[in-house]
């Protein structure tokens, strides 16, 4: 998925309780504990069968640095997106999630992603809590569009996204193809029209914190001194520009985005 599934994202109500998970956690954390010889509550579902539930935060990875089988200072998108989704899968009645929803192009363009954000942050832990919610919204919305979560009118938003997200994609490669044509508030500004597209797209299906991740990742993608120095001809951030141009190329050729 990814950018695929987010560009692709119809249905029935969403289940009641979508992300109340960190709540429950905190609550849970002030209940005394049970008297010696007391029984095990049993376990509830999380959401009642057959239903989609899966804005929740518990098993979510660590705020620290990035693991991956290669060590911790290994930043893997697809290793990331991978424990994500089955985590939320996990917390799920409808299981039925046969493939990864990050294709292995927009993997490669999230590591680039988090590479240019690390160089431009100089911080590799706020790098991977960007990357991490960029990766659990579009698993998110992937989830809600496999599970026909969106509504109509939802339907209407997503062929939106798609127009929009397409366009926007274009005029990213057109800006490094083509020098002295970059404007950094023209990207802005349809970096920002994309966000208000997603919040319109989850406003019933997700929490609040999620659509806080939502501007969390947007606020800095469509930050213009992110984007000036991504776009600077003689800056770091060149090399990372290109690949992830090369990558979105790629997926424009395949009518992916």
């Amino acid at each position: 998925m990814a950018l695929s599934e987010v560009a692709a994202c119809g249905g029935a109500d969403p289940a009641p309780g979508l992300g109340g998970e960190e709540e429950e956690a905190e609550s849970s954390a002030r209940r005394p504990l049970p008297a010696a010889g007391t029984p095990p509550a049993q376990s509830r579902s999380l959401c009642p069968a057959g239903t989609c539930s899966m804005d929740s935060d518990s098993g979510e990875l660590s705020e620290g640095e990035p693991v991956s089988p290669a060590g911790p200072d290994c930043f893997s998108s697809k290793n990331l997106a991978l424990q994500a989704q089955k985590k939320i899968l996990s917390k799920m009645a409808t299981k039925t999630m046969a493939n990864m929803l990050i294709d292995d192009t927009s993997s490669e363009i999230f590591d680039e992603l988090y590479k240019v954000t690390k160089e431009h942050k100089r911080n590799k832990k706020e790098a991977h809590k960007i990357m991490k919610d960029l990766i659990k919204v579009a698993i998110k919305i992937g989830i809600l569009y496999r599970n026909n979560q969106f509504n109509q009118e939802e339907l209407e938003i997503v062929d939106k996204f798609r127009k929009k997200l397409n366009q926007t994609a274009m005029t990213i490669v057109s800006f490094y193809e083509v020098e002295y044509t970059f404007d950094r508030n023209v990207l802005a500004e349809l970096l920002n029209e994309c966000k208000d597209l997603v919040h319109e797209l989850v406003g019933r299906h997700l929490t609040p914190r999620s659509h806080g991740r939502i501007n969390h990742v947007f606020n800095h993608f469509a930050d213009v001194e992110f984007l000036t120095a991504l776009y600077s001809l003689d800056g770091d951030c060149r090399p990372y520009l290109k690949k992830i141009c090369d990558g979105i190329n790629k997926l424009l050729d395949e009518k992916v985005l």
